[in-house]
């Protein structure tokens, strides 16, 4: 990648990623992988956070893989980290489990006051939810779990039929793989269209650029009849 990105002031450097026990794998390593790319020509820090240093997996027992990938944290959630500008929260199946993210939700509800965006992905929307921080809000979440998220934040305004929902300084997608494309129109928003899409094409990535552009909301298997 031959561009150098132009520093600019104010831009957001500082990011961290909430993980627990039972995180879906593409929630996080998609929406990384577009930082880890520009952080090449533009410098950042990551906190990779959770409950202890212990590796974390993406499986729990009742998440019914058999195969799995752990992360190791950086820090904790207790450490005092007071430079955080955007917050990334995952979804996956340990979002079911009110105390595997009892300690998310804490650091959620405590932490953004401080920062800058937040961002959710998947059902990590659900998270914020339940922390309260989404009360009044627009936001969205995976329509395969749609009846649980929502019901998590029945004072959140819910769009169903969404890719991804901007809503002051908070960005939350719907499932999975549409964490990808709210990381692109994240970078997009902060760094410029043209990085973003450089950045899309380094990984030979098709974008979806609209956030009202979801086939998912009308799926039957999707709750809708």
């Amino acid at each position: 990648m031959s561009t150098q990105y132009l520093e600019k002031s104010g831009l957001p450097t500082r990011f961290a990623v909430a993980l627990f026990p039972g995180f879906q794998a593409l929630d996080v390593f998609g929406p990384l992988d577009i930082l880890n790319l520009l952080s090449k020509n533009t410098s950042l820090s990551l906190y990779i956070l959770s409950s202890t240093l212990e590796p974390v997996s993406t499986r729990t027992g009742t998440t019914g893989h058999t195969t799995s990938q752990s992360v190791v944290p950086t820090h904790t959630f207790t450490d005092s980290l007071d430079d955080i500008e955007v917050l990334l929260v995952p979804g996956g199946s340990g979002t079911r489990d009110p105390a595997n993210v009892k300690e998310v939700i804490d650091f959620v509800r405590a932490t953004y006051p401080k920062l800058q965006f937040l961002l959710t992905v998947c059902t990590g929307s659900a998270v914020a939810a339940m922390s309260g921080v989404l009360d009044g809000r627009r936001a969205t979440s995976n329509k395969r779990a749609w009846a649980w998220a929502t019901a998590q934040g029945p004072k959140v305004q819910w769009v169903r039929q969404a890719r991804w929902v901007t809503d002051g300084n908070i960005w939350t997608s719907s499932g999975i793989s549409a964490g990808i494309d709210m990381m692109y129109a994240f970078v997009a928003d902060q760094f410029g269209e043209d990085v973003a899409q450089e950045l899309a094409d380094a990984s030979e990535y098709v974008r979806n650029t609209d956030p009202n552009e979801d086939p998912f909301a009308t799926k039957v298997e999707n709750g809708v009849r």
